[in-house]
């Protein structure tokens, strides 16, 4: 697609954020008429006098266009390559394609200057998650772009993008490159873990919990551990791997809980391990073992500002729930992956519900999403996980 099909002019007013790198161009601020674009179209964008500003992809949604570029270069397969080898570079300095862990984010949008495109990487897989028409049209330049970077190493490319695109065209999953069977298995800190891309969540697994499942183990040994909001088994298997002595998972899934008895199989640790399927607020009102460990992680209860207050309400009563029924001196790990929740509301929302508890508690750690889902320092709507480690008196 040439580059020059398609001109943007921004409001005189409305320029300053595409001139401090933000890579998002609203819908509102655009004076051209874009009728005649088309959904992933490359277009070039200027100030209200014609000046260059950035280029990128085009979309009839609010967010109109994400820049992947804010010099005067062509959006082609060079743009790819170096784009996906620095990203790959970084991971590689992370020591995340190691014998023991082969699972990684390996581009994170917005965070690695590809808004739009969302790469998970298992132990030779790569599966792509296209969030934007520009993204999928662009699948070649990916596929080309990731061979490049990971060479001899790369076994398969999976597109998953028909769940994530607003499904205004057709959309169709399936292999780019290669093909592996599914189940996959691959490795986390030295736990091996059933992916399957095809028929599970996302893309397969959740990458973004990676360090925070490996800090559970500082506390899991000789400890009785619930993890709630379950899917695969990630916190359950990093508190077995670690010497807990009974680990209950919970999830309101029988599929997921399966997925979780799957992985506890493979890995054959010592420590008790049983299933529970039930919601988890439900549970957590009355629970029937004195648990020295508590995991919440569960999935965004708001993904926009209008559900923001009803999240809240939903955090609250939860961790609420979950403090009120700890053992003293019991340990709560406690997530919010909601983008419209930001760390300080969370913060507060956990103050405010062990209040309502009636507890003490201090904050130990604040987690967050790991190096290999970094945040683009002009885009700091990209932070979105955010946790903290609580003791309960």
């Amino acid at each position: 697609m040439s580059e020059n099909k398609g001109v943007i002019q921004l409001f005189k007013h409305k320029t300053e954020s595409v001139k401090r790198n933000h890579p998002w161009i609203f819908s509102g601020a655009i004076h051209t008429n874009t009728e005649d674009l088309n959904d992933g179209q490359v277009v070039t964008v200027t100030d209200n006098k014609g000046n260059f500003l950035a280029r990128g992809h085009f979309q009839h949604a609010t967010i109109a266009v994400r820049v992947l570029t804010f010099s005067d270069q062509p959006i082609d397969q060079e743009l790819f390559n170096k784009k996906i080898s620095n990203a790959v570079e970084l991971r590689r300095k992370l020591d995340l394609f190691s014998l023991d862990n082969n699972i990684c984010r390996l581009i994170h949008g917005e965070g690695d200057s590809l808004p739009g495109l969302i790469i998970d990487y298992y132990n030779g897989a790569a599966v792509i998650q296209c969030h934007s028409y520009g993204m999928y049209n662009s699948l070649t330049l990916i596929s080309e772009a990731l061979k490049n970077a990971l060479g001899n190493s790369l076994k398969a490319i999976y597109s998953k993008s028909s769940d994530t695109l607003p499904g205004r065209t057709e959309t169709e999953d399936g292999y780019l490159y290669g093909e592996v069977e599914t189940p996959f298995i691959a490795q986390e800190h030295g736990i091996n873990l059933s992916i399957d891309w095809i028929k599970g969540q996302k893309t397969g697994f959740f990458v973004d919990q990676r360090e925070n499942r490996k800090l559970l183990g500082k506390y899991a040994h000789g400890k009785k551990v619930l993890n709630t909001f379950c899917y695969s088994g990630g916190f359950s298997l990093t508190a077995l791997q670690n010497g807990a002595t009974l680990v209950h998972s919970l999830d309101s899934s029988k599929k997921a809980i399966e997925l979780t008895e799957t992985n506890v199989a493979l890995n054959q640790f010592d420590g008790q391990h049983g299933s529970i399927v039930a919601d988890a607020m439900d549970y957590m009102k009355e629970l029937n073992e004195d648990y020295d460990i508590i995991v919440l992680d569960p999935p965004a209860f708001a993904k926009h500002r209008d559900k923001r207050h009803k999240a809240i309400q939903g955090y609250k009563r939860l961790n609420a729930h979950a403090i009120r029924q700890i053992k003293p001196g019991g340990i709560i790990f406690t997530f919010s992956c909601s983008q419209v929740v930001d760390k300080y509301l969370f913060n507060n929302t956990i103050i405010a519900a062990a209040i309502e508890a009636g507890r003490n508690v201090k904050i130990l750690e604040q987690l967050h999403q790991p190096a290999d889902h970094p945040i683009n320092a002009f885009h700091p709507e990209g932070e979105y996980l955010k946790g903290l480690v609580i003791q309960v008196d």
